[in-house]
């Protein structure tokens, strides 16, 4: 297992991308790959859920930390020992606000997930 930093930056203000990363029902407007998720709402520690992905899959998920002040936030995805741990946040920079998804995954899939999920921040931080 290897931990790959994806990230993206653009023009959108932090505390926007901040919004729409905590927000369940923004996800899909950035995340084209995510259909729907259950329960909506913005993310709290333990929340448990489901994500209506591609191919009318659904796979469950829960909301491991949130940290407002550095905008960070964590969950795992999958069931049991089988799926991912997905770290996130969004910082301001000189050039724009960056958002970035740190994925545990081996690299053959992190391979296959990266230009997913750079799409899907390219969206996220867009304007």
């Amino acid at each position: 297992m290897m931990v790959t930093r994806i990230s993206a930056t653009g023009p959108a203000p932090a505390s926007t991308a901040w919004s729409r990363y905590v927000t369940r029902e923004a996800w899909p407007t950035w995340a084209p790959h995510i259909r729907r998720v259950r329960p909506e709402g913005e993310i709290r520690p333990g929340d448990r859920g489901v994500v209506l992905g591609p191919l009318v899959s659904l796979v469950p998920y829960t909301i491991l930390e949130r940290d407002d002040a550095l905008r960070r936030w964590s969950w795992w995805v999958g069931v049991g020992p089988v799926g991912v741990r997905l770290d996130h946040g969004v910082d301001e920079g000189p050039e724009g606000t960056t958002a970035w998804a740190d994925v545990h995954l081996p690299a053959p899939l992190v391979a296959i997930y990266r230009p997913l999920a750079g799409s899907a921040l390219r969206r996220l931080v867009g304007g």
